[in-house]
């Protein structure tokens, strides 16, 4: 703990020279150091300098000082009781106390054992000094007791030195054993001695309140509280005042002269000041006013006049006070009529005297101000918020008016507001609606007010609207105050909502170009005209199928598909892979049965893939079709039961169409 703290120091040394702090880093340390002896607790340490350096210099010397402390504690407790079971439960706040009593022990144990206090054990730097610390502690405790030979005579220190054969720094114990003296331990080559921390080992006797310094073979206890200004700290470890007069430390001017105190010192003036003066804190002699700073310096009928250094007393002159002047004679005051001596003394108003004064007899809005002696106006408005007028009050010389806000009007008593009725000036575009003080404008479905005036309605184009895409399903064309919607020119139609555009069925409106030997097809958007005509030694079975002659035991008829059945699909592009578009198995299956389906032809793109399934299988999409196109699949069903394989070869015509078009919306063009 003692190694962390010096390389602190080292360092805020090296910061202090990069900028002027105004607090060192030994009281910043010296502040921690206290807060963790007095509190025992770092987490809430007050912050005496706003220096980040300062703060980090505070919390590592205070952790030191209870990391110090645990240390010693858990030392204690190994000496003591020889166990460490009583911090077993191994908190956060006993973490580093037990690290130190199972170290200490460690030590104990392997002097008991008679095993080198240095040993290779990765417990740690601070573990291996406690650890050693104990060892080197009990192995001189138990040289205390042997006979010290080595101190009795010269003689018998040659002879164990002469054992030792002149290897020991320190003595030798005899049997080839180096020891040390007192305040060091052997280093791990048996002969050289080392320094022990008493302070990080906890074998100091320091006092509360005191900090432990290490020295070469011992260890000395510092206070960690300074003495205070005005005291200095003795050798002795005591705290003695500095006499500031002497060492010429003190402030005093050469007016004064310095008086030394416990802890401070005084500035007494050189120069004694007179009656009738005071001294400054500079040593000036300044006048003392007695007619102010006494009660009642002279007798009645008299006044008091200030001197330097003094004062005197003159008897009173006749003064008369205001409203009054002296008679003709000059022996008594009388009252002055201020209603006929002033010219319009009262502004209009009028004037009635009074002894040693007048008073003004104010109109009708108007008070008279015994201060300044007017007719003042009274603000009607301000003493009667409220009361007087229904909107806003205006205050006028000697009376008021009332006045109303934006959308009302005076009533006829001058003081209540009607309400105005603004759509009488028709103000809005297309449709007003009156409130109480104001009006509404608003406009007709299809239109919307604008945000300029609020009066003005314009036309809502719905086909630009974030959700004008949506509304028609191909084309959308807006109107004033509504919009309409329309379908390409062939193939479609507007549906009954007006917005959807439907397929129309070719085939079933007659519409289509087939002739009679085809039959019509439709397909979205348009239709497909088809015929076929069954390959020999086929017939024709119903509009869709063809079967298989007789084939006379001919082994290459045999091979052939039993029957042929064309299917006719529809549907659009960018329908999702894997969709299921057609199924395919017998009509009924008989346990054993052995069934394989296959795309044989067409599928040259690989659009289109296979899956068997238990009772046949089915054709799904296995790439993205993301144009028109048209397919003509071949798929075949081979069918195994009873030893026999039979065909089945389905002819799959499909149309891919284009979807459902739909043109963005384009104002310029409408």
């Amino acid at each position: 703990m003692a190694l962390r703290v010096a390389l602190l120091f080292s360092l805020f040394g090296v910061l202090l020279g990069q900028g002027a702090e105004q607090i060192s880093m030994e009281d910043c340390c010296k502040n921690g150091q206290k807060h963790g002896t007095d509190h025992e607790d770092c987490a809430s340490l007050p912050l005496i300098s706003e220096s980040t350096t300062c703060r980090i210099v505070q919390e590592q010397c205070c952790v030191t000082v209870l990391e110090d402390k645990m240390c010693t504690n858990g030392i204690n407790i190994a000496k003591d009781q020889g166990a460490c079971d009583s911090l077993f439960t191994n908190t956060c706040d006993t973490k580093t106390t037990k690290m130190c009593c199972d170290c200490c022990t460690l030590g104990k144990t392997a002097h008991e054992l008679g095993l080198p206090c240095d040993h290779n054990l990765s417990v740690g730097h601070q573990c291996n000094l406690v650890s050693r610390a104990c060892c080197v502690e009990g192995a001189t405790a138990h040289q205390r007791e042997l006979p010290n030979k080595d101190e009795t005579t010269e003689n018998g220190d040659s002879a164990l030195n002469n054992q030792c054969n002149g290897k020991c720094a320190h003595r030798c114990v005899g049997n080839d054993t180096c020891a040390c003296f007192k305040g060091y331990k052997l280093k791990p080559d048996g002969k050289s001695c080392e320094d022990i921390n008493e302070c990080l080992v906890g074998a100091s006797n320091c006092r509360g309140g005191e900090r432990c310094i290490n020295t070469e073979g011992s260890f000395r206890c510092q206070r960690e509280v300074s003495c205070g200004t005005g005291y200095e700290l003795t050798d002795s470890n005591n705290c003695k005042d500095i006499d500031e007069c002497e060492t010429g430390i003190h402030n005093c001017g050469p007016q004064f002269q310095c008086q030394n105190t416990q802890g401070s010192f005084r500035c007494l003036p050189k120069v004694q000041c007179g009656s009738g003066f005071i001294q400054d804190a500079l040593g000036n002699c300044i006048d003392i006013n007695e007619c102010v700073s006494q009660t009642g310096p002279c007798n009645r009928g008299q006044i008091c006049v200030n001197t330097v250094g003094s004062y005197t007393c003159q008897r009173n002159s006749v003064n008369c006070g205001r409203g009054y002047h002296l008679n003709e004679e000059g022996t008594r005051c009388v009252d002055i009529d201020e209603c006929k001596t002033t010219e319009n003394v009262c502004g209009g108003h009028a004037c009635l005297n009074m002894l040693g004064s007048y008073r003004c007899e104010c109109e009708a809005g108007y008070m008279f101000n015994s201060i300044t002696r007017l007719c003042e106006d009274v603000n009607e408005c301000r003493h009667y918020p409220g009361r007087l007028c229904a909107h806003k009050c205006e205050n006028t010389l000697g009376s008021y008016k009332c006045s109303c806000t934006t959308g009302f009007m005076l009533a006829a008593d001058g003081r209540n507001c009607d309400d105005l009725n603004e759509c009488e000036s028709t103000p809005c575009s297309q449709e007003c609606a009156n409130v109480y003080g104001s009006y509404q404008c608003y406009c007709r479905r299809g239109y919307q007010l604008s945000d300029l005036d609020g009066t003005t309605c314009e036309d809502i184009d719905e086909c630009a609207l974030p959700t004008g895409g949506h509304i028609c399903s191909y084309r959308c064309h807006n109107t004033p105050g509504s919009f309409h919607c329309s379908c390409p020119v062939n193939g479609y139609t507007l549906a009954v909502n007006g917005r959807s555009c439907q397929d129309i069925d070719e085939c079933v409106t007659g519409s289509h170009t087939c002739t009679e030997n085809q039959s019509c097809f439709n397909v979205q958007g348009g239709f497909r005209c088809l015929s076929f005509e069954c390959p020999n030694n086929y017939r024709r079975v119903g509009e869709t199928r063809c079967e298989r002659l007789l084939c006379n035991e001919s082994v290459q008829c045999l091979t052939m598909p039993l029957r042929i059945t064309y299917y006719y699909l529809t549907f659009p592009t960018n329908i999702p892979i894997f969709t299921t578009i057609f199924r395919m198995g017998p009509s009924h299956t008989v346990p054993g049965d052995d069934i394989h389906i296959a795309i044989t032809a067409g599928n040259e793109g690989g659009f289109f893939r296979t899956e068997q399934m238990p009772t046949g299988g089915v054709m799904s999409v296995a790439k993205l079709i993301n144009k028109p196109e048209d397919f003509e699949l071949s798929l075949e069903l081979r069918l195994r039961r009873y030893g026999t394989i039979t065909t089945y070869l389905a002819k799959v015509l499909v149309f891919v169409t284009q979807e459902e078009p739909r043109v963005p919306y384009n104002p310029l063009l409408e």
